[in-house]
């Protein structure tokens, strides 16, 4: 049976996470695309203000990570990023994996990454499994180099939609980014969500010290992420991150 997994990976040197921890107010997705030997190319797409995003690319130009940045397209608070790696894989994680072979062999099984997302704690990815075997063997590798924290493991349905089936295995956590936290909690503390309003977007925006359209954004996505989590959805996962 098919599964869909969504955890975190507690490893400082993956790709961004130094980005992440340096501008936490930024969310930063990433994909992994074809690139020389053991450089792939990343595409990063940063969500953040004008002033936060600045900074996002202030630490590109820090981080040994990206070798080269460069902006692709920019569409209000949503900027995307071909990122080509200034660093090799080996380089970049051999310290702090025993085997990178495993690791590359690990990719090439029945996996289909969804998507990724860089924190100040590493990365929360979410993917796709043939079947439990599939998934085992990631969860154990990471959990022999680093702290591995499942937020969700459910069985996918065989119909034509793919719908998800029935829950396996869940933690405790809400699987929110903090900065999504804190504005799902201030937006409720003000009562952005009373009827009627007693507060409004820019009213929340102010008190969390961003745009009004970073606000929305991340309250979009929170909102999005605890329905699919504890409502529900009809329509297939579509790979969009919480």
């Amino acid at each position: 049976m098919a599964l869909h997994a969504e955890y975190h990976l507690g490893c400082a040197a993956l790709p961004l996470v130094d980005v992440a921890a340096a501008v936490p107010d930024a969310e930063i997705e990433l994909s992994i695309g074809l690139g020389e030997g053991e450089r792939p190319r990343f595409t990063a797409v940063v969500t953040a203000g004008p002033e936060t995003t600045a900074a996002v690319e202030a630490e590109f130009e820090r981080t040994p990570f990206v070798g080269e940045s460069r902006l692709v397209v920019r569409e209000g608070d949503t900027s995307r990023y071909t990122v080509a790696p200034g660093t090799s894989m080996a380089e970049q994680l051999g310290d702090h994996l025993d085997d990178l072979d495993d690791l590359r062999a690990l990719y090439e099984t029945p996996v289909q990454i969804e998507f990724i997302r860089a924190t100040a704690t590493g990365w929360v990815q979410a993917g796709r499994f043939a079947d439990r075997a599939a998934f085992d063997e990631l969860r154990e590798f990471w959990q022999r180099n680093t702290t591995f924290r499942l937020r969700k493991l459910a069985r996918v349905g065989d119909d034509a939609e793919g719908r998800p089936g029935s829950g396996v295995e869940a933690d405790d956590g809400d699987g929110l980014t903090d900065a999504q936290r804190e504005a799902i909690r201030t937006a409720h503390r003000l009562g952005y969500f009373e009827i009627p309003r007693t507060a409004t977007l820019d009213d929340v925006a102010a008190e969390l010290g961003i745009s009004a359209s970073s606000c929305s954004e991340r309250l979009r996505r929170a909102q999005t992420h605890l329905v699919e989590t504890h409502v529900g959805s009809e329509a297939p996962f579509a790979g969009q991150p919480p």
